[in-house]
């Protein structure tokens, strides 16, 4: 079952290189945009249901195939704020950095990212 997009990908692109000129400047309503459009992006493109990803307070998505989870809180959970998902996004962050860092929190045996990032870069 193909993903339900609600941002246009013009529109998510618009915000994401509206973002990238100046991630401090950035309106709140470009970053909601950007990470909302990331998010289906990631969805679109690693469909499924294994693996929530949540970037409080803009959205959340599960994707990644596998064991489907349905009730109660997902055992495969990767949670960050909006500039640390909108710099992995772009490539200006990567996976293991971001992680060890401590700027992603993932809990479960399939919480990662790896190989699935950047989702647009130059």
């Amino acid at each position: 079952m193909p993903t339900r997009r609600r941002i246009p990908p013009e529109q998510g692109q618009q915000a994401l290189e509206q973002w990238r000129v100046d991630p401090a400047r950035a309106p709140q309503t470009a970053v909601a945009v950007a990470v909302r459009y990331a998010l289906e992006e990631l969805a679109a493109r690693a469909p499924g249901r294994t693996l929530e990803v949540r970037v409080p307070p803009y959205g959340a998505v599960q994707c990644v195939q596998g064991p489907r989870h349905t009730r109660g809180t997902p055992p495969n959970v990767i949670e960050m704020d909006a500039r640390t998902w909108l710099e992995l996004v772009t490539g200006e962050s990567d996976w293991a950095r971001a992680l060890a860092g401590g700027a992603v929190h993932a809990s479960g045996q399939r919480a990662t990212l790896a190989g699935l990032l950047p989702i647009v870069a130059d």
